[in-house]
């Protein structure tokens, strides 16, 4: 008897492990049409598979079933993307139970023993199986299926159990063996089907051929799906113009010499003047000695004299280099250090931050574009040579060691890139394009050019205008803008105003959102707010020249899908071997083709782990980022998130880590760590924690990393501990610090609570677009130190019907002196905005 109850509890022991050891492993939906019911499939095993596998079975004296067992995770594997799988095992014709295996076993031997040990657990734990399952899950808090998939190695007629989507099943069928799968039809139709028993079979074949061959290394799919996936899938192929971007903007100076080729605010240049401004700019700088790929930084606020200065950097064979004036020094020192820069177009206005920069920088030349323009150049066209694989700019982005990368790419990638956006977004003669990204995001670029391309216009949007949701709108109307491109954050400031206060947009056809991810309630309120105009989600890196994919949208979508690739652009989603997943599955997104860049510049090792040989194509570069994907049925990108410490927030490219280096430097900062939260309106804000001797003044942190991390990376809190939590292998707990982030967000803390009634209307109004409580809003609250952000701002703006703009709100952040600011406005009408919020 006591030996009986042992054996039990062993079992019971046992079951335990497994229900706790790991998580549900999922299927693909693979369905393009998904319908309640279950399907079935049902294929021949190759008589020779059938005696290679009773062979291997014999010789490694292991059962068939555990044969079966190996494939069978294998394929899960391949299918969820994880070494680690969950699936449902039939043992001695009793119900299914959960069985996990690990695909981390080098070779298929060294598998076929792992799934040979599991099997032979579960046999030895079987007895009361279900009992003691049924008992755990109630007292472990199980409510969800256990398993997806069920493998069924000694019959095919197993019916699907509640939860499950696939069984899988080796049997007799009119004299011969048979794979026979059911399966879910809202998850799997009957094309996904052949292709999941198409895996088995390949699995099952690769085994038997030899069992010592290191499985991670092949590949499971049939040609066919492997052809579909590196061509089928490819963007269109279009042939381009024989002509680099500047000479293509030179052919329309001299058929439309007179038309308005851009505008900035009450200046505008026709195609005749810009083109002659930036050939002395180009002379200019040739004079100076600039050679063939030199650098050139233009350090200008975005108006007309940046546009100039951009073509003419083309123009004289040189790389175009992003800089924006209010960068902290330290960091255009180090940008123009590691780009080696020695030349630097400017204008009087733009160089406070610059001179600092350039005093620890001897050799660069400052160039004003104004004075250059004076110069005794001639204004005719240079027509220097421009070969399509020639470097036409460096974009930096946030580096994970704490220095920027820069993000080199060629006049092929930017070609490309920019007739993507003329095909998809019908950009043409007439038609005007908006500018109103930063200088150092790479939209910037195609929105400046694009239009000048094919007899359009660009129409460089103001800051201010930006930040004045109203007078944006007005600017947009007003300008005749036809394209649009914004961050999915803006937009979502721009519907607001528009649901508020409805109003017509003639001119603009399409609005493209690109830098973070379009959620699909900001889509379907575009179309109720704006059903006649396309809205264009858009992705890709600055390592592959922008934009790679574009999804064109006129209605509302079920989902929000990135769309298939560009025109000749090659999008892959491979496994950690650059081998193609299956249809569904989730890998790492490649890129292929001209878009691809050439590298970081002056960083070998981040180069070399990054930029690739693509093994499908010759001669081509292949660019493997930190995203994953999977495909949809449709032939659609879907976007699963990033694999490492990049985030976006409000569309720029963050590497934590260089926030992190960064803290480490100040005084008095002893560890750090910074995590990213998310508020109830779903806004991303960067949240540091540090360790030191005592408490640092806010202002203190926030001007230290603002010296050299440019705003936008500055994080919007800062907690002291006197240690940071720590996982049990010594490192930093991140997911700690999440979580303690979004309580600490989420608490009340000791405040002096609004007076008057202006200050109590200002907290509704803060609390509404900072998503908090309303009583959590002290009078003497900073508004950005609450978590306010620009955009913030703009939507304080909207709520309070223009009562206060965005500078009121950056020049008077803390609450009681906002409403001071409030209350000296006309009181009847403050009194009406503040009281409808």
């Amino acid at each position: 008897m006591t030996t009986q109850v042992n054996h039990g509890q062993a079992d019971r022991d046992y079951w335990r492990r497994v229900l706790t050891s790991g998580n549900l492993t999922s299927l693909p939906r693979g369905a393009l049409d998904p319908r309640t019911g279950v399907g079935e499939y049902e294929t021949p095993v190759p008589d020779a598979t059938m005696r290679g596998l009773r062979r291997l079975a014999s010789d490694s004296a292991v059962p068939l079933s555990a044969l079966l067992l190996a494939a069978h995770a294998k394929v899960l594997a391949a299918l969820s993307g994880e070494r680690e799988i969950t699936t449902g095992y039939v043992a001695a014709r009793r119900g299914p139970v959960p069985c996990r295996l690990t695909t981390g076993p080098v070779s298929w031997r060294e598998l076929l023993h792992h799934a040979q040990h599991i099997v032979a657990d579960v046999l030895s734990h079987q007895q009361d199986a279900p009992e003691h399952i049924d008992a755990l899950r109630d007292e472990l808090g199980l409510t969800g299926p256990l398993f997806e998939t069920i493998l069924d190695p000694t019959a095919i007629d197993g019916d699907l159990a509640e939860g499950t989507v696939l069984r899988v099943g080796v049997g007799h069928h009119d004299g011969c063996h048979v794979l026979r799968l059911r399966y879910r039809t809202d998850v799997l139709d009957a094309a996904g089907a052949a292709r999941v028993a198409g895996y088995h079979l390949t699995a099952l074949a690769l085994l038997v051929a030899d069992p010592d061959a290191r499985h991670a290394h092949q590949c499971l799919l049939s040609g066919q799906e492997l052809r579909y996936q590196l061509d089928g899938l490819a963007g269109p192929e279009r042939e381009l113009p024989d002509a680099a971007v500047h000479e293509l903007f030179e052919q329309r100076v001299r058929e439309h010499p007179d038309v308005v080729a851009a505008v900035h605010g009450d200046r505008q240049w026709t195609y005749t003047e810009l083109n002659t401004r930036a050939n002395r700019l180009a002379r200019a700088l040739v004079a100076r000695g600039l050679t063939r790929e030199g650098v050139v930084a233009v350090v200008t606020e975005r108006n007309l004299d940046w546009l100039a200065s951009v073509i003419a950097v083309f123009k004289a064979g040189g790389v175009y280099l992003p800089v924006e004036p209010h960068f902290p020094a330290e960091r255009i020192a180090a940008t123009l250090s590691r780009a080696e820069c020695r030349l630097v177009l400017t204008e009087p206005g733009s160089t406070t931050t610059l001179d600092r920069a350039l005093d620890t920088l001897p050799g660069v030349e400052r160039v004003f574009a104004e004075a250059a323009y004076e110069e005794d150049h001639a204004d005719d066209d240079p027509g220097l040579p421009v070969r399509p694989d020639q470097l036409a700019y460096i974009y930096f982005t946030s580096g994970s060691t704490g220095e920027p990368k820069g993000a080199m790419c060629e006049h092929a990638g930017m070609l490309n890139h920019v007739y993507a956006k003329i095909d998809d977004l019908e950009i043409g003669e007439g038609q005007v394009v908006a500018q109103t990204a930063p200088q150092c995001f790479d939209i910037s670029l195609w929105q400046l050019i694009s239009a000048l391309l094919v007899g359009g216009r660009t129409l460089l949007v103001e800051q201010d205008a930006v930040l004045d949701v109203p007078r944006f709108l007005d600017t947009i109307a007003d300008g005749g803008v036809t394209v649009l491109q914004v961050v999915p954050s803006y937009l979502e400031a721009v519907l607001t105003e528009l649901e508020q206060r409805p109003r017509t947009l003639p001119c603009l056809r399409y609005v493209s959102v690109t830098g973070e991810a379009l959620k699909r309630e900001l889509a379907e309120r575009w179309f109720i707010a704006q059903p006649g105009i396309a809205l264009v989600n858009a992705y890709g890196l600055t390592e592959t020249s922008d934009d790679t994919n574009h999804e064109v949208m006129r209605e509302a979508p079920d989902r929000t899908l990135l769309g298939p690739p560009v025109n000749n652009v090659r999008v892959y989603v491979v496994d950690e071997h650059l081998a193609p997943v299956p249809l569904g599955a989730p890998g790492l997104i490649a890129f292929s083709g001209p878009c691809v860049g050439r590298g970081y510049i002056n960083d070998p090792e981040r180069t070399r782990a990054a930029y690739l040989a693509d093994p499908y194509r010759a001669d081509t570069r292949l660019y493997l980022g930190g995203d994953h994907g999977r495909w949809h049925p449709s032939g659609k990108l879907e976007f699963l998130g990033r694999r490492d410490a990049q985030v976006k927030i409000r569309g720029f490219r963050i590497e934590i880590g260089e926030i992190e280096n960064t803290l480490l430097r100040v005084p008095g900062v002893h560890d750090g760590a910074v995590v990213v939260t998310e508020r109830a309106d779903r806004s991303k804000h960067l949240v540091a924690f540090y360790s030191g001797p005592q408490l640092l003044d806010t202002t203190t942190l926030t001007d230290r990393l603002g010296e050299s991390l440019p705003a936008y990376m500055v994080p919007s809190a800062f907690h002291w501990r006197r240690a940071l939590p720590l996982t049990a292998n010594s490192k930093i707990d991140k997911k700690a610090l999440e979580a303690l982030a979004a309580d600490l967000a989420a608490t009340d803390e000791d405040q002096e609570s609004p007076v008057t009634p202006t200050e109590r209307r200002l907290a509704a109004a803060w609390a509404q677009v900072l998503r908090v409580l309303h009583e959590r809003i002290g009078r003497r609250d900073h508004f950005f130190d609450r978590g306010g952000t620009s955009l913030s701002a703009v939507k304080l703006a909207i709520a309070l019907d223009r009562v206060v703009s965005h500078k009121d709100v950056t020049a008077h952040p803390i609450l009681t002196d906002l409403a001071a600011v409030v209350d000296e406005r006309s009181p009847h009408r403050a009194s009406e905005a503040v009281a409808s919020v």
